[in-house]
């Protein structure tokens, strides 16, 4: 999870990290010189299991209905929130069984960061980090965790990452988003989140871009990224590093969209690879 990831670059028992969660103040000033780099962005999504739905389509839901479930407001399956955004389907009077990551996660931290756009009381009594007190449900560990959790109870709602859900062949939600239309998770309503934010990125190149605000944008969007020092100590693996940072935003971007990851627009990876040729070694440019 992207806690690991944060906590071994700042301890410096990695050479990068990596992090869907954006370093908030209290990590960059444990971590001096640690820069984030955006490498893809990609969408997470709200995964169910209920089997008296299995034949039915995908469930259509929104930002505060996910709130109140997570917050343990909704917890049957028919209550009048979800039935008012799937009209005609036939939901079972079934407990809601909430399932959520135990372990610190960027995965976590985008979808909370989300929860907080749309529900205030989400934003005051949870907030959004890697890690937060869930109100309700079960924990599991990594992508994995949650989606075995998910499988093993009828009536469970979880959220993993789109990539994940895809291979393991789970129901995924339709979202209603900012702008009031139904949109499915794909490379191209990862896109148009991504557009609506512009691309001008500040100094830190990190940016959320949940709850965007386009017509075909997907809501619980957000960018991966690689955690290095900017002042590297080994020349030789600081080299490495940045030709391997290089490699991953050009040539290596082509096999983002196979794995349902989504490539940075040219205007965005410029600004990265911009940053990359600043990495010094011990002061001194990598050249």
């Amino acid at each position: 999870g992207s806690g690991g990831g944060i906590k071994q670059i700042t301890a410096r028992t990695v050479d990068f990290g990596a992090s869907d969660a954006i370093l908030n103040a209290e990590q960059r000033a444990a971590a001096p010189g640690l820069q984030m780099f955006p490498t893809v962005a990609g969408a997470v999504v709200t995964v169910y299991n209920v089997a008296a739905l299995k034949d039915a389509p995908a469930l259509t839901l929104d930002g505060p209905t996910i709130a109140n479930i997570f917050l343990g407001r909704i917890t049957k399956w028919n209550d009048p929130a979800i039935a008012a955004l799937n009209p005609g389907v036939n939901l079972p009077s079934q407990d809601i069984v909430v399932v959520h990551r135990s372990d610190g996660s960027g995965t976590t931290f985008i979808f909370t960061d989300y929860l907080s756009n749309v529900s205030p009381d989400w934003k005051s009594k949870v907030g959004n980090a890697t890690s937060v007190q869930w109100p309700v449900g079960l924990g599991g560990k990594g992508n994995e965790g949650v989606a075995g959790t998910l499988s093993q109870n009828d009536g469970a709602i979880g959220y993993v990452e789109l990539a994940y859900a895809i291979q393991n062949k789970l129901s995924i939600a339709k979202l209603k988003n900012a702008a009031g239309n139904v949109v499915e998770p794909s490379i191209e309503t990862t896109q148009a989140a991504m557009a609506d934010f512009g691309s001008q990125m500040p100094d830190t190149l990190a940016r959320s871009i949940v709850n965007a605000p386009g017509p075909n944008s997907w809501p619980i969007a957000g960018y991966t990224y690689l955690l290095m020092y900017m002042d590297q100590s080994d020349c030789t693996k600081g080299k490495k590093l940045v030709e391997f940072l290089r490699w991953a935003l050009t040539d290596g971007s082509k096999f983002a969209t196979d794995l349902k990851y989504v490539p940075l627009p040219d205007s965005v990876r410029r600004q990265v690879l911009d940053k990359a040729g600043q990495i010094t070694c011990n002061g001194k440019p990598l050249g």
